[in-house]
């Protein structure tokens, strides 16, 4: 039987876990190079700076790219994708052939290549991760911010390879977390989940940041799951970034389409 990570309709679900993130094309947004930084901070120094950078706009529009590789397969499409900060995340296909919609409250999305759609909570990605998913955590992961609160636990740090290694002084009992953060811009670099007993981990990487109308945004990105043997990989870009226009966020599904239980 194959994994929850090998379901069909893959792409779909991994836009909607990880609409992620790597702004490029834009003129008005330059790549942050950064220097070597400082290695000196605490950890609670440190989640301080980290929490300075923290985007702060209404909107934000782009032409996202997605590349999927699974096994000896890829794929690579290209969506329009919207988000209206803390309310809404929308994503759309050339023609509205694939959209979708997350709110605080629901997860929607429909695909007229198969006249399907589903409406639903964040069970499934909540199963899927492994860990209790909602809106704020995938808003995070979208804006490379921390899945969870750093303020919540106490974190130790260390140095490795030029970077900061964040992680709780108490594991969770459910799966490991590991942050790596860049000393010279104090953005995170890579978030990691691992769930030893499960064989499953997660790892998003922020390969590059930019500066987009002076804030702090990711410029490529790399997500790998791994369950048992199995690994998917997806590579975002987003290009010709915009922020704080007004923007509409359409969704309707279409009438005689079949609802799919994920």
């Amino acid at each position: 039987m194959k994994s929850q990570f090998l379901k069909n309709n893959r792409l779909v679900y991994v836009c909607l876990l990880v609409v992620f993130l790597g702004f490029t094309g834009c003129k008005s947004a330059k790549t942050i190079t950064g220097g070597a930084g400082n290695l000196k901070l605490s950890a609670k120094q440190l989640i301080k700076e980290n929490q300075k950078q923290t985007p702060d706009f209404k909107t934000l529009q782009s032409k996202l790219k997605i590349t999927y590789t699974e096994g000896s397969k890829t794929q690579s499409h290209t969506v329009t994708y919207r988000m209206e900060k803390d309310k809404v995340l929308w994503l759309s296909a050339p023609f509205g052939i694939i959209r979708a919609k997350i709110t605080p409250q629901q997860v929607a999305f429909y695909n007229k290549l198969d006249n399907t759609y589903f409406e639903g909570d964040f069970e499934y990605f909540t199963q899927l991760l492994g860990t209790a998913l909602d809106f704020e955590k995938i808003q995070n992961i979208i804006l490379g911010e921390a899945l969870y609160n750093l303020k919540d636990e106490n974190y130790s740090v260390s140095v490795q390879e030029n970077k900061y290694v964040l992680q709780p002084k108490n594991q969770r009992e459910l799966f490991e977390l590991f942050l790596l953060i860049n000393p010279s811009i104090f953005k995170i670099t890579s978030q990691q989940l691992s769930q030893v007993a499960a064989q499953r981990h997660l790892q998003i990487d922020y390969l590059a940041h930019q500066n987009v109308d002076q804030q702090v945004l990711p410029e490529k990105v790399k997500i790998i799951a791994v369950e048992g043997t199995d690994e998917m990989i997806a590579a975002l870009e987003f290009k010709a970034v915009s922020l704080n226009e007004d923007l509409r966020f359409p969704f309707k599904i279409p009438s005689g389409f079949k609802k799919i239980e994920l």
